[in-house]
């Protein structure tokens, strides 16, 4: 029955706090009792004037004065005023005590006690402004019943002399019987209250030990106050070892001052903060900790309206961000290869322009001369000059495609090596013979500076050969004349040490750090342009890699630049088909590092 009176009642309830417990029981209350006591009251009237018969004026009033709270819970239920209905109640009440003490004795009359109960039904409004304007009220009909008895302007009076000792007794009941309702309904609302807050206190809890997330209240000053039992599954420790500093103490050093002061603005500024930090999770199988990316997002707690930097804690969410963090890392890198593949386009583009079509130009040039042969008058030593000429573009067109092919398989990690054994000595007076008419053209003195007791080495003797000629061709290309270039070879440990030093234009510091990159020409801002596609110290750098080696470069403007390349004396290719060893970025970078260094 209780049930169903409820589901009726909430059926009267406005939209606006059918969502909120706490606000749906007090309209319910407030609902209810106005109707309770009007339909009873109502529903005695026919009987009471059954037996009075024709009422008097008081009596109207009276009548009159029970449909006003059946008013008023409508006019709650349609507008969810909960204040507003308050005080139109406190008005009803006054106003109909006043009139009963008025026509009953005034301020002497036993009606007049009831003002009290005035602001006693305000507070159950919860609302200082509504106990307030019902206080000024009740007093203000006080003033105003004394008033009118001090200016003997009182009604006459409808009590029976005889009667007055059973009307106070009647006002009495009347009043213990209203103090009883509102004790009872202050009560209910009170343990409404607890129930509703150890709800929402339980299903907080429930949240906080089941989210993934760790919630934490901090201090100002960082300190931790209480931390969810998420954190040992994103910390791998368990919240006790994060109290007070313990938290903190987990934090990245580099990271700990933007730690604090997020905490900090949380709390002065009372708006929230969020910051990306790094912390140390323990690995309890191995022993060992990780530092991984967290999110943290804080907001002030229990902050004052009047002064927000007030707040006394701060409450954080925290969550794991460490894959986001890789994956933003993987986009960046991903765009820092992209733009470099757009820049290694265009400089491939704008060199090759130049490194194709000069040596085209004179082979159609020159043929075209050729085959005009009987026009031009030609004779045999212009003949042979032109043929040599076309010769010479051609073999310098091979060598750049050349370049480009292997690049582009080492690149792509099919560029074959054969292993075998051979004398590094023999290959180092070979190359230094093929580039010795090459330097002597240019005015530059070629000196080798080998042992006779060099031990025979395992490798490819092609790939090592094409290794020292793009070192010995860019060192006389890049040394003027009457400058040296050196070449010497020692045996250090397991490994053969092959260094080729000029006195050039050397290397600027600036372009230390990108040598090796594919057409790439270190000096384009502070040396003349020399003839050549960038690929020399590229397809160097692959070769050394594939052989496990190592490169450095020692360099500074104007004092020339020494190459050493660190090749193992026995190498075994890596069983694939067809001998091919697959070359990444990676492996390249792993293998065959170049390191740079400026001479003092």
């Amino acid at each position: 029955m209780l049930k169903i009176l409820r589901d009726h009642l909430d059926t009267l309830l406005h939209p606006s706090v059918r969502d909120d417990a706490l606000a749906s029981a007090r309209h319910r209350a407030f609902i209810a009792l106005r109707l309770l006591g009007g339909l009873i009251a109502l529903a005695v009237i026919p009987l009471y004037l059954a037996v009075r018969g024709a009422p008097s004026l008081i009596e109207v009033l009276f009548v009159g004065w029970l449909i006003t709270p059946i008013s008023i819970a409508y006019f709650l239920s349609r507008t969810g005023k909960y204040e507003v209905a308050h005080s139109l109640s406190s008005i009803s009440l006054a106003a109909m005590v006043t009139a009963v003490a008025a026509f009953t004795g005034g301020v002497s009359s036993f009606a007049a006690i009831g003002l009290i109960a005035v602001p006693m039904e305000a507070a159950l409004s919860e609302s200082r402004r509504v106990v307030s304007f019902a206080l000024a009220l009740a007093l203000g009909c006080t003033l105003i019943l004394v008033g009118i008895e001090n200016m003997d302007a009182l009604p006459i009076t409808h009590v029976p002399p005889g009667s007055a000792k059973a009307f106070f007794g009647l006002g009495a009941v009347a009043a213990i019987i209203y103090a009883a309702i509102f004790a009872y309904c202050a009560e209910a609302f009170a343990r409404t209250s607890r129930h509703l807050l150890k709800q929402e206190e339980q299903r907080y809890r429930m949240l906080a030990r089941n989210i993934s997330d760790v919630i934490s209240r901090h201090q100002p000053n960082g300190d931790v106050n209480f931390v969810s039992p998420a954190a040992d599954g994103l910390l791998g420790a368990p919240g006790s070892l994060l109290l007070g500093h313990g938290l903190f103490d987990r934090v990245h050093v580099a990271d700990r001052p933007g730690y604090l002061t997020a905490l900090s603005d949380a709390a002065r500024g009372g708006e929230s903060r969020s910051i990306e930090f790094r912390v140390r999770r323990d690995n309890p199988r191995t022993g060992t900790g990780e530092f991984v990316w967290v999110e943290m997002r804080c907001c002030p707690l229990d902050m004052d309206a009047r002064n927000p930097a007030n707040a006394s804690e701060v409450v954080a969410v925290m969550r794991d961000v460490t894959e986001r963090k890789a994956q933003e890392q993987a986009l960046d890198i991903a765009r820092q290869e992209a733009e470099r593949a757009s820049a290694s386009k265009s400089q491939f583009l704008a060199t090759m322009s130049h490194e194709l079509r000069t040596p085209l130009n004179a082979i159609i040039g020159f043929s075209e001369m050729m085959s005009r042969e009987e026009e031009m008058k030609l004779d045999s030593a212009r003949r042979k000059e032109y043929a040599s000429l076309i010769n010479e573009s051609g073999n310098h067109l091979l060598s750049v495609v050349n370049g480009i092919l292997d690049v582009s398989k080492m690149e792509s990690g099919t560029f074959e090596i054969a292993p075998e054994l051979f004398a590094p000595r023999a290959a180092l007076v070979s190359c230094c013979n093929l580039m010795a008419l090459k330097a002597r053209e240019k005015g530059v003195d070629l000196v080798t500076r080998l042992p006779q007791d060099l031990p025979s080495m395992t490798g490819d003797p092609l790939a090592f050969k094409q290794i020292l000629l793009n070192l010995l061709s860019n060192a006389i290309k890049f040394t003027e004349r009457g400058g040296s270039v050196t070449v010497s070879s020692t045996v250090e440990g397991r490994n053969m040490i092959v260094r080729v030093a000029d006195t050039g234009v050397g290397i600027g510091e600036s372009d230390l750090a990108q040598l090796g990159r594919p057409f790439f020409q270190a000096g384009g801002t502070y040396q003349g342009r020399h003839e050549g596609t960038g690929l020399g110290l590229s397809i160097v750098m692959s070769l050394v890699a594939l052989h496990g080696g190592e490169m450095k470069v020692q360099s500074k403007l104007d004092h020339g630049t020494t190459i050493s390349v660190s090749l193992p004396l026995t190498f075994t290719a890596p069983v694939q088909p067809n001998n091919i060893r697959t070359l990444t970025p990676a492996s390249r970078a792993d293998a065959g590092e170049v390191k740079v260094k400026k001479i003092a």
